[in-house]
This record gives structure tokens, sequence and C-alpha cells, in this order.
């Protein structure tokens, strides 16, 4: 299997080591499911306790504790979106009490199989993964786990297979947040802001071409084009999230070729295109974290590039679904799409976006999203329906 680390309610955990940003709290999101400004494992004890008294405990309790796997079909510190997943599970161990182990299966296909089955095998009570690629072995393992619970995200197993009934998916509305960021590109590149030269071409760079990155493709071209018809869009594919090389040289063709702004979708490939931002005295939108609070620290001048990013909360939607399994009320057999609505996607309102797009622009992103989320803007999507 591959590498893991394991936490325990008991473990240090520091808060500074993630950084974890919201416009909506995780108490909105969850609807009040448990307090987090109360003390969580007391309230959370009382909560189980009485729950047994009246139905049965609706979860495992393994010596005493929940315990709770990650499986990440590549490696952790791509500052996006597996990153963003392990904060999750990292909150939820601080927050819940929970006992937690994440796997980093790495980017071998053939590992993923047989790492999902052992931990199906194991003592876990709640089995988390991601993603498209592994959508039919959580169908296969599932269904021959009928006692285990799991939890998709970033994808959906297909219920009408049949012994799915122990499997939540969480869908997430990333063509929406992609619109704002296509908007805000499309608004900088007919202004002079921050120097740049007003250019109507922009950028994007997907890790994969596949249904998902798609959806982020298509509401950030609508986006630009709710702005300004004439913008022009460049768009490439990487093959790969973990390329930055490939990133870095993709994104030097789009910035020669006039593009003035850059969508990284492209998880740890898009180190490279903020190589190349930086290189060409050019910008660049991060994805799924914020990457600009990420890369700060430590790379203050690359994260300069980084105007603002399209976030996807993978760390709130598996802290609300881990909570909502601790008190049974988690929808199993079941998916679940996630918006601006939800809070679950989102602009990264942070002090280099204020610094370096003016207000007028960004009052008019807040309404745009406003739109998005009444109903007035319907944003297209790559799948068979809308979104909405």
């Amino acid at each position: 299997m591959g590498t893991f680390v394991e936490w325990d309610a008991g473990d240090r955990f520091r808060s500074d080591q993630f950084v974890i940003v919201y416009r909506k709290s995780i108490r909105e999101i969850t609807e009040g499911v448990i307090n987090t400004k109360i003390n969580q494992r007391s309230f959370l004890s009382i909560i189980l306790f009485l729950i047994f008294l009246l139905i049965g405990t609706p979860v495992s309790l393994s010596e005493g504790k929940p315990k709770v796997a990650l499986y990440i079909n590549g490696n952790l510190s791509d500052k996006s979106f597996f990153d963003s997943a392990a904060r999750g599970i990292h909150w939820a161990v601080k927050e819940l009490g929970i006992k937690a182990k994440i796997v980093e299966g790495g980017y071998d296909p053939t590992h993923w199989e047989p790492d999902l089955e052992q931990l199906a095998e194991g003592d876990w009570d709640l089995i988390i993964t991601g993603t498209y690629q592994l959508i039919e072995i959580v169908e296969k393992i599932a269904s021959t786990h009928p006692q285990k619970k799991f939890v998709i995200y970033d994808a959906s197993v297909d219920y009408s297979k049949g012994n799915l009934g122990n499997v939540y998916s969480i869908l997430y509305k990333q063509n929406e947040g992609s619109f704002l960021v296509g908007a805000l590109a499309a608004l900088l590149t007919n202004s002079t802001v921050n120097d740049l030269n007003p250019n109507q071409v922009m950028g994007f760079i997907g890790g994969m071409d596949n249904p998902v990155i798609n959806d982020f493709k298509i509401g950030y071209i609508q986006g630009a084009n709710y702005i300004d018809p004439k913008v022009k869009a460049l768009a490439s594919y990487a093959d790969s999230f973990n390329d930055p090389a490939k990133g870095k040289e993709l994104a030097i063709v789009q910035y020669d070729n006039g593009a003035v702004i850059i969508f990284n979708v492209a998880a740890k490939t898009g180190i490279g295109i903020f190589l190349a931002a930086q290189e060409r005295k050019k910008f660049a939108i991060g994805v799924d974290s914020d990457q600009y609070l990420l890369l700060k620290k430590d790379d203050p001048k690359r994260a300069a590039t980084i105007i603002t990013s399209m976030i996807k909360r993978v760390d709130s939607s598996l802290f609300r679904a881990i909570q909502l399994h601790l008190v049974g009320k988690l929808e199993y057999g079941k998916a679940e799409s996630l918006g601006l609505k939800e809070g679950a996607v989102g602009i990264a309102d942070n002090e280099n976006y204020q610094k370096i797009v003016p207000v007028e622009i960004r009052k008019r992103i807040h309404e745009i999203e406003k739109k998005i989320i009444d109903g007035e803007i319907i944003v297209d999507t790559v799948f068979g329906k809308k979104l909405n």
C-alpha cells in the first residue's frame, strides 16, 4: 500500500500548517448538525450515546473512536486538490475526535484497486476517496463490502448498477466558480490593471482532457464571453496532474501568444504555470485551494502572480460528510451537487486579489455571483444536465 500518516484527536495539530479560507462558515454549510464552537468531543459523545439508546448507533466505533481513511490516488503537496482533501481530514481529526489515516497511492493506477481493497478489509468505519479515475473501483469494492461506508468526491458512482447503498457521492459545480474567474479574466484583459497590457487573450491549462476539467473550461469561457464575446481563449492539456515542467512549457507558449492570464486547472502541474507567469511577468489564476496563500510564505514572488483562485472546497465538503456520517444523517445511496449557493466553490478574496483587482471589478464579480446563485445566470456544463 502507499505511504500513509495516521492521526487521532490526541495528536498535536497545528492549524497553521494548512490555510483554510471560506466565505461561508462550516456551520452554515452543515446547517447546524453540530455547533463547532462548543466542546466537540463531549457533544459528539452525547449525540452518539442518545442515538444508540434510541435506535442503535449509526456508526461503527473502533476502540471508542470512529476511524476514517482517506485514499489519495496521487500524492500530497500539490498545493491544490489533494491538499484540500487532506485539510478536511485534519480538520475532522481536530474538531470531531476521529482517528484518521491518509494513504498516498501515487499515480500508478495498478496500485489503486489493491490499496482500496486492503482498506475495505481493515477496520475502517468510513473510507473516502475521489476523482473519476476511481469510480469503477469504488463500485466494485463497495458492492462486495456492504458493511463498509464509502464517500467518493469529485465523482459519482452509477447507482443504477445496484448494491451501492453504502456510497455517498459528492459532485462540485466547478463550472459556476469558473464562470466567475472567466468573467474576472475578461475584465482584466480589457484593462490596464497593474501594468497588464490590454490584450483580449486569456489562457486555460488543464491537467487532463476529461469531463470534470472541461466543466471548468466551459464555465471559464462562458464567463469571459458574458463580459466580452470578443475575448479569445487559448486552451491546452498537460496529460498529467504531476508534471510542473510540462505546465511551464505550455504556459510559456500561451503567454508568448498573447495570453495575459492563465487559469491553472492542473493540480501539481500548475506549479509550472506559476513559474512561467513569474518569468514572463504575467498573471495566473489558481485552482481548488487558495494557491496564493499556500505559496506566499515559501515563494512570495511566485505567489504574487496568482490574482485569485477558483476554490473547490473539497476540505469543507469532506468535513461535512464526516460530520453528518457521525450523527447518522449522511445520505448514502445518492449523489449531491454542491456549488456557489452551498459555498462549495467560489473565488479567493485574499490580499493579493484586493491589491490587484480594482474595487469596481470586485463588485462586478460579486454581482455576477449573486446572479448565478439566484438563477438569473445559468452556467453551461459539459455534463448531461444543468447542475442547478
